[in-house]
């Protein structure tokens, strides 16, 4: 795990800046846990992935069920929406990224969708909530940490299973 960490700060701190500009390597702050960088994101999608475990859930089968009755899903909160919506973006923002050679555009984004799940999750109860509400909020946190590993292994960062 250290050197998932180790080597996805490196790369997550040098792919996060803008390639036009300069800036200054430091480990400490490519280390921190707070902020951007891959700490924070690795962080992210193991707290994200925990949820299912906790909960002992089947996100395959939460995934086949979603699919076999999309009215399952009932974005009721605001927070809920503007989670689902930002995980949506993802095609956009790698269009973005190859159209600029900028991928700290990808990085950007993986930093607020981490943002907007932690607002998210810090708020709504997601395992102790009933019906549509626990299968909306289960398959937001499936969809945004299939989608946050799935932004972090294009920059060719590992994501460890547990942090």
């Amino acid at each position: 795990m250290a050197e998932a960490v180790g080597i996805g700060a490196i790369k997550y701190a040098d792919l996060s800046q803008n390639r036009t500009t300069d800036y200054v390597f430091s480990f400490d702050k490519m280390l921190e846990l707070k902020g951007n960088t891959a700490a924070y994101m690795q962080y992210a999608v193991a707290r994200v992935e925990g949820i299912a475990g906790r909960g002992g859930i089947d996100r395959e089968a939460l995934r086949q069920q979603v699919a076999a009755d999309p009215a399952s899903i009932e974005l009721a909160d605001p927070r809920e929406r503007r989670l689902a919506l930002a995980a949506l973006r993802l095609a956009a923002v790698l269009e973005d990224v190859e159209a600029d050679y900028r991928p700290n555009l990808l990085t950007g984004w993986l930093f607020e969708l981490a943002g907007l799940f932690s607002s998210f999750y810090d708020a709504l109860p997601v395992l102790k909530a009933e019906g549509r509400q626990r299968t909306t909020r289960l398959a937001l946190c499936d969809l945004t940490g299939r989608t946050l590993r799935q932004g972090l292994e294009l920059l060719g960062i590992r994501v460890p299973l547990q942090m």
